[in-house]
């Protein structure tokens, strides 16, 4: 039964992921197309890795255990406020949203929607998910390894190139 529900979520979030991905692959061709430029795309491919091993990660974890969390609903619960919070930043940034680091040269940082209250609320909304999802099905190793690789990846990577390259907006 409890597998039905890992395969269930797992295309659900696939065709998500992949989804985004197209979306962030026309934006970053629009955005090259005004003159945007992409910053520190070295640090890329650790994210991809990263959530690639937590998607396979809670999936197979999820189905050794084989079992739902006492308080699945609570992560569930997580889970749709990182979604809401996920697309009201995609829809905050609009055609400047990706998943790589862009900026185009005399546009303003965008300051509306999630950005208001948060400098990041997008990286927030990951780390949200990347727990709650593995810990509806008692996947504690994938969330915790998982979390703690991104934690060091977003403030020792992610974070400092991003800021570094919004830098020029002000």
């Amino acid at each position: 039964m409890v597998d039905g529900w890992v395969y269930f979520l797992s295309a659900v979030i696939a065709v998500q992921r992949v989804s985004e991905l197209i979306l962030a692959n026309r934006n970053k061709r629009l955005i090259k197309s005004i003159g945007g430029r992409e910053y520190s795309p070295e640090h890329y491919p650790l994210f991809f890795l990263l959530h690639i091993s937590w998607f396979l990660g809670w999936i197979y974890e999820g189905n050794v255990k084989n079992e739902l969390s006492s308080i699945w609903y609570i992560w569930l619960c997580l889970l749709f406020f990182a979604q809401i919070l996920r697309y009201w930043c995609m829809a905050s940034l609009g055609r400047y949203w990706n998943t790589r680091i862009l900026i185009v040269p005399g546009s303003q940082r965008v300051k509306m929607g999630p950005y208001r209250f948060i400098p990041h609320p997008n990286y927030l909304a990951v780390a949200i998910e990347l727990v709650s999802v593995p810990l509806i099905f008692n996947a504690y190793y994938t969330a915790s390894v998982i979390s703690l690789l991104n934690a060091i990846l977003l403030i020792g990577i992610r974070i400092p190139a991003e800021e570094k390259a919004l830098e020029q907006l002000k």
